[in-house]
């Protein structure tokens, strides 16, 4: 821990923060599994899956004092996979990720933040997120930030959607 969470910084990743992105989602994958949350496999988000989403939306960092990638997350402008088509009225946060070893405590909170800002300033009232259902602590976290269950989908059988179920959650800003 080298910082209060007030000191951090936040910056749009660019394609040189690929590298720090990757390491962030499998180090946040490893921690995950140790503590019991089923959410995400290391190695399963690579180069290429946060050189695409830099390119075709929102990757922000949460830096240090000294500029190390504390963590990021990433924020979408629709999510019809899990929510549908709906009409413009929120962002949608995905990889929410810190650095268990390097973030100072609140880093996660400070980043969820930071995305309810920018969702807020793009004149939309929610802020939504998903995650498997099986992850009870996850819903626990983003329940004290907060939010509240909208609704889960279901685990779709041969395609069409998840192939898990998804406890989808929202938190009205402003």
């Amino acid at each position: 821990m080298t910082t209060p969470p007030e000191t951090l910084s936040f910056r749009r990743a660019s394609q040189e923060d690929v590298p720090a992105l990757v390491a962030l989602y499998d180090g946040a994958a490893r921690w995950m599994q140790g503590t019991g949350i089923d959410q995400w496999q290391p190695g399963e988000k690579d180069a290429a899956h946060f050189r695409s989403r830099i390119e075709e939306g929102e990757v922000w960092l949460a830096l240090t004092g000294d500029g190390r990638a504390a963590g990021a997350y990433e924020l979408w402008w629709r999510d019809e996979p899990a929510w549908g088509a709906r009409p413009p009225e929120a962002g949608y946060v995905h990889r929410l990720m810190t650095d268990r070893t390097l973030a100072p405590a609140g880093t996660g909170r400070a980043l969820l933040a930071h995305a309810e800002q920018r969702i807020a300033a793009a004149g939309r009232p929610l802020s939504r997120l998903d995650f498997k259902a099986s992850s009870p602590g996850l819903r626990a976290y983003y329940e004290r930030a907060g939010y509240a269950v909208a609704g889960e989908q279901p685990f779709k059988e041969g395609g069409g959607g998840s192939n898990y179920a998804v406890v989808l959650m929202e938190k009205r800003l402003g």
